[in-house]
């Protein structure tokens, strides 16, 4: 990522701008020639010297550490986008952004409620299911009664070897390598912290050919994919799955839409009424650990 002094030094000097001692807990005084907070209030706040700002807001200096970036921040009061904006301008990747654990926004679970007609779940970047509609449950097996710390994707794809009966053949191969290259990008997002870093040791331990694949050292985040699964109703069902972002840096929705011209598996589906899908989940769930 290349650094780009002029828009850097160009947004520095507007923020600064922007600003009046009184926001930044300073006195305001007289002789202000000019609104916001003054070059030397800056850096006195940001703990710099001064002549290394100056240099910053005249496009002269050498990029800025994420040190720097970080006391910029909270001395220009910047908001988490305009944070963002700082760090790509100054050529660093902006820092992950806050997580929400297993608390679920009231209006993702909203969305899951008026997104009745498809197939929808919320995962957690780990591959947790945290939530997901009457379809989703139904199509995909009720993991009400899994233990908590099962309820993960990638662990029961590598440890319950039924799971991967419900997919089509030719795709197991390829699922379980962007199952772990997806696993292996959030791991580094997160700075292989405690979380992942148990999973990891849980599946090396329980999965041989999980461990063949992470040393593999594959990286490739998820996005959109096919699916092709088997439905003991309804047979063979096709998927376009779009992995969509949440405000959330560690949760992710994902929907199941079918390609062009296949609606008539989830009509059918849809038909049977919420009871019946229902037992179908649950069926599926006693007979074989279907995957979430």
């Amino acid at each position: 990522m290349g650094m780009h002094r002029d828009d850097l030094a160009d947004f520095l000097r507007q923020a600064r701008g922007r600003l009046t001692p009184r926001d930044v807990g300073l006195i305001e005084g007289t002789r202000r020639r000019t609104p916001g907070l003054r070059r030397e209030e800056v850096a006195a706040l940001a703990g710099m010297s001064v002549d290394y700002y100056m240099r910053l807001e005249q496009a002269r200096s050498p990029q800025p550490s994420v040190q720097i970036l970080a006391a910029l921040t909270h001395a220009l009061r910047l908001t988490t986008d305009e944070r963002d904006h700082l760090y790509l301008l100054a050529g660093h990747r902006p820092p992950e952004g806050a997580r929400a654990g297993e608390y679920l926004r009231p209006s993702l679970l909203y969305l899951l409620d008026r997104l009745e007609n498809v197939p929808v779940q919320v995962l957690s970047d780990l591959g947790d299911l945290l939530a997901q509609n009457d379809m989703a449950q139904a199509l995909f097996g009720c993991v009400c009664t899994v233990a908590a710390e099962d309820r993960n994707v990638v662990l029961r794809w590598f440890t319950e070897p039924d799971v991967r009966g419900h997919f089509a053949d030719e795709d197991r191969e390829e699922q379980a390598r962007q199952l772990v290259a997806d696993l292996r990008a959030a791991v580094a997002r997160r700075g292989n912290d405690a979380a992942s870093r148990a999973l990891v040791t849980r599946l090396r331990a329980a999965s041989e050919e999980f461990a063949t694949l992470w040393d593999r050292h594959e990286v490739a985040v998820r996005r959109s994919h096919p699916w092709r699964l088997k439905h003991p109703e309804l047979g063979k069902i096709e998927f376009d799955c779009e992995l969509l972002a949440t405000p959330a840096a560690d949760q992710r929705l994902r929907i199941f839409t079918p390609p062009p011209g296949g609606t008539e598996p989830l009509d059918m589906l849809r038909l049977l009424g919420p009871q019946h899908r229902h037992g179908i989940a649950a069926a599926r769930t006693e007979e074989s650990g279907a995957p979430a």
